[in-house]
Protein backbone atom coordinates (compact mmCIF):
# COMPACT_ATOMS: atom_id res chain seq x y z
CA UNK A 1 0.00 0.00 0.00
CA UNK A 2 1.19 3.50 -1.01
CA UNK A 3 0.41 7.11 0.04
CA UNK A 4 -0.14 9.31 -2.86
CA UNK A 5 1.51 12.33 -1.91
CA UNK A 6 0.24 15.06 -4.20
CA UNK A 7 -3.43 13.51 -2.94
CA UNK A 8 -2.95 13.74 0.26
CA UNK A 9 -1.50 17.11 0.09
CA UNK A 10 -4.19 18.26 -1.83
CA UNK A 11 -6.44 17.10 1.32
CA UNK A 12 -4.77 19.00 3.28
CA UNK A 13 -4.72 22.17 1.64
CA UNK A 14 -8.86 21.60 1.44
CA UNK A 15 -9.05 21.05 5.32
CA UNK A 16 -9.21 17.29 5.97
CA UNK A 17 -6.69 17.10 9.08
CA UNK A 18 -3.34 15.09 7.99
CA UNK A 19 -4.18 11.48 9.71
CA UNK A 20 -7.48 11.23 7.80
CA UNK A 21 -5.63 12.76 4.44
CA UNK A 22 -2.92 10.07 4.82
CA UNK A 23 -5.61 7.29 5.56
CA UNK A 24 -7.79 8.67 2.55
CA UNK A 25 -4.37 8.93 0.28
CA UNK A 26 -3.58 5.04 0.64
CA UNK A 27 -3.71 3.59 -2.47
CA UNK A 28 -6.38 6.19 -4.32
CA UNK A 29 -6.18 9.04 -5.84
CA UNK A 30 -8.79 12.28 -6.13
CA UNK A 31 -10.72 10.55 -8.32
CA UNK A 32 -11.08 7.51 -6.61
CA UNK A 33 -11.57 9.19 -3.54
CA UNK A 34 -14.44 11.25 -5.11
CA UNK A 35 -16.28 8.59 -5.88
CA UNK A 36 -16.68 6.74 -2.88
CA UNK A 37 -19.70 6.37 -0.33
CA UNK A 38 -20.03 7.49 3.26
CA UNK A 39 -19.51 4.08 4.49
CA UNK A 40 -16.33 3.62 1.88
CA UNK A 41 -14.86 6.83 3.65
CA UNK A 42 -16.29 5.89 7.39
CA UNK A 43 -13.97 2.80 6.77
CA UNK A 44 -10.92 3.81 5.15
CA UNK A 45 -10.54 6.61 7.63
CA UNK A 46 -11.43 4.95 11.02
CA UNK A 47 -14.14 7.34 11.59
CA UNK A 48 -17.91 6.61 12.91
CA UNK A 49 -20.76 7.18 10.77
CA UNK A 50 -22.46 9.64 13.53
CA UNK A 51 -19.10 11.44 14.00
CA UNK A 52 -19.62 15.21 12.83
CA UNK A 53 -15.89 14.74 11.71
CA UNK A 54 -16.97 12.82 9.23
CA UNK A 55 -19.89 15.28 7.52
CA UNK A 56 -17.08 18.01 7.54
CA UNK A 57 -14.60 15.34 5.45
CA UNK A 58 -18.06 14.60 3.07
CA UNK A 59 -18.55 17.95 2.66
CA UNK A 60 -15.13 18.84 1.81
CA UNK A 61 -14.98 15.86 -0.60
CA UNK A 62 -18.83 16.98 -2.70
CA UNK A 63 -17.75 20.60 -2.47
CA UNK A 64 -14.42 19.76 -4.71
CA UNK A 65 -15.77 17.23 -6.68
CA UNK A 66 -18.90 19.51 -7.81
CA UNK A 67 -16.22 22.74 -8.30
CA UNK A 68 -14.38 23.74 -11.55
CA UNK A 69 -11.80 21.68 -12.66
CA UNK A 70 -8.50 23.21 -14.16
CA UNK A 71 -7.73 20.97 -17.27
CA UNK A 72 -4.70 19.90 -18.79
CA UNK A 73 -4.42 22.95 -21.33
CA UNK A 74 -5.06 25.19 -18.38
CA UNK A 75 -8.05 26.62 -19.36
CA UNK A 76 -10.68 26.14 -16.16
CA UNK A 77 -13.89 23.76 -17.14
CA UNK A 78 -16.92 22.90 -15.02
CA UNK A 79 -18.49 19.56 -14.83
CA UNK A 80 -22.31 19.46 -16.20
CA UNK A 81 -22.99 18.29 -12.79
CA UNK A 82 -22.21 21.60 -10.98
CA UNK A 83 -23.74 23.76 -13.67
CA UNK A 84 -27.57 23.96 -12.68
CA UNK A 85 -30.48 25.07 -14.57
CA UNK A 86 -30.42 28.32 -11.92
CA UNK A 87 -26.88 29.20 -12.95
CA UNK A 88 -27.67 30.04 -16.63
CA UNK A 89 -29.34 33.49 -16.69
CA UNK A 90 -33.15 33.28 -18.28
CA UNK A 91 -35.18 36.28 -19.94
CA UNK A 92 -34.25 39.74 -19.06
CA UNK A 93 -31.11 38.87 -17.15
CA UNK A 94 -29.53 37.05 -20.19
CA UNK A 95 -27.03 39.21 -22.70
CA UNK A 96 -28.97 40.27 -25.66
CA UNK A 97 -26.06 40.41 -28.54
CA UNK A 98 -28.10 43.42 -30.01
CA UNK A 99 -27.93 45.41 -27.45
CA UNK A 100 -23.86 45.92 -28.02
CA UNK A 101 -22.92 48.82 -29.18
CA UNK A 102 -20.41 47.22 -32.05
CA UNK A 103 -23.36 45.21 -32.96
CA UNK A 104 -25.17 46.99 -36.39
CA UNK A 105 -29.14 46.99 -35.96
CA UNK A 106 -30.76 43.61 -37.53
CA UNK A 107 -34.14 43.07 -38.37
CA UNK A 108 -35.65 40.37 -40.10
CA UNK A 109 -37.53 41.31 -43.20
CA UNK A 110 -41.71 40.56 -43.61
CA UNK A 111 -41.76 37.85 -45.83
CA UNK A 112 -44.83 39.60 -47.69
CA UNK A 113 -42.44 42.32 -47.93
CA UNK A 114 -38.92 40.99 -49.64
CA UNK A 115 -40.09 41.40 -53.35
CA UNK A 116 -40.99 45.26 -52.72
CA UNK A 117 -37.51 45.72 -50.89
CA UNK A 118 -35.71 44.02 -52.97
CA UNK A 119 -36.77 45.11 -56.11
CA UNK A 120 -34.73 48.03 -56.79
CA UNK A 121 -31.85 46.05 -57.05
CA UNK A 122 -33.40 44.05 -60.10
CA UNK A 123 -33.40 39.92 -58.15
CA UNK A 124 -36.67 39.49 -59.73
CA UNK A 125 -36.10 36.45 -62.41
CA UNK A 126 -39.15 34.77 -64.28
CA UNK A 127 -39.63 31.23 -63.02
CA UNK A 128 -40.91 27.99 -64.32
CA UNK A 129 -44.70 28.93 -63.94
CA UNK A 130 -44.25 32.38 -65.96
CA UNK A 131 -44.29 34.74 -63.15
CA UNK A 132 -41.61 36.52 -61.36
CA UNK A 133 -39.81 35.47 -57.96
CA UNK A 134 -37.09 37.08 -55.86
CA UNK A 135 -33.52 35.34 -56.58
CA UNK A 136 -32.93 35.35 -52.63
CA UNK A 137 -29.96 33.55 -53.20
CA UNK A 138 -27.67 35.70 -55.06
CA UNK A 139 -27.85 37.47 -51.46
CA UNK A 140 -24.78 37.35 -49.37
CA UNK A 141 -25.71 34.56 -46.90
CA UNK A 142 -25.72 34.77 -43.27
CA UNK A 143 -25.50 31.41 -41.01
CA UNK A 144 -28.54 30.67 -38.50
CA UNK A 145 -26.47 29.87 -35.93
CA UNK A 146 -25.07 33.80 -36.00
CA UNK A 147 -25.89 34.78 -32.64
CA UNK A 148 -27.73 38.08 -33.65
CA UNK A 149 -30.16 35.89 -36.01
CA UNK A 150 -30.45 33.67 -32.73
CA UNK A 151 -31.24 36.70 -30.80
CA UNK A 152 -33.70 37.48 -32.82
CA UNK A 153 -35.38 33.85 -33.57
CA UNK A 154 -35.61 33.45 -29.68
CA UNK A 155 -37.31 37.18 -29.68
CA UNK A 156 -40.02 35.83 -32.18
CA UNK A 157 -40.24 32.38 -31.02
CA UNK A 158 -41.32 34.04 -27.32
CA UNK A 159 -43.77 35.95 -29.08
CA UNK A 160 -45.74 33.55 -31.19
CA UNK A 161 -46.22 30.06 -30.15
CA UNK A 162 -47.66 28.47 -33.63
CA UNK A 163 -44.05 28.78 -35.72
CA UNK A 164 -43.14 25.52 -38.27
CA UNK A 165 -40.16 24.14 -38.12
CA UNK A 166 -37.17 25.52 -40.06
CA UNK A 167 -39.65 28.97 -40.23
CA UNK A 168 -36.22 31.20 -40.41
CA UNK A 169 -34.26 29.50 -43.50
CA UNK A 170 -34.61 31.42 -46.41
CA UNK A 171 -35.32 34.73 -44.64
CA UNK A 172 -34.19 37.94 -45.11
CA UNK A 173 -32.33 39.94 -42.71
CA UNK A 174 -31.67 43.77 -42.98
CA UNK A 175 -28.65 45.42 -41.69
CA UNK A 176 -28.02 49.09 -40.69
CA UNK A 177 -25.12 50.10 -40.22
CA UNK A 178 -24.10 53.34 -38.73
CA UNK A 179 -21.55 55.08 -39.05
CA UNK A 180 -19.94 59.01 -38.00
CA UNK A 181 -18.17 59.53 -41.53
CA UNK A 182 -20.63 57.92 -43.98
CA UNK A 183 -23.94 58.23 -42.37
CA UNK A 184 -25.96 54.82 -42.84
CA UNK A 185 -25.71 51.27 -44.85
CA UNK A 186 -27.90 48.91 -45.22
CA UNK A 187 -27.54 45.28 -46.34
CA UNK A 188 -29.56 42.01 -46.83
CA UNK A 189 -28.25 39.02 -45.96
CA UNK A 190 -30.19 35.68 -46.62
CA UNK A 191 -30.36 33.15 -43.30
CA UNK A 192 -29.21 29.67 -44.40
CA UNK A 193 -28.23 26.48 -42.27
CA UNK A 194 -24.75 26.20 -43.20
CA UNK A 195 -22.53 27.57 -45.94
Amino acid sequence: MAVKSSTKKRLIELGINEDHAHKLADDANMDAIKRMTVEEVSVKTGVAMSDSTLEHIMGIIREHNTSRRRSRSGRITISRKAMELMDIPQGDDRFNVLNHILVPHHELVDADDESAILAPWGLEEADDYGGTRVAKELLPKILITDPAVQAIKEKIEAEADDLPAGWLTNRIVKIIRYSRSAGSSTAFRLIVESA
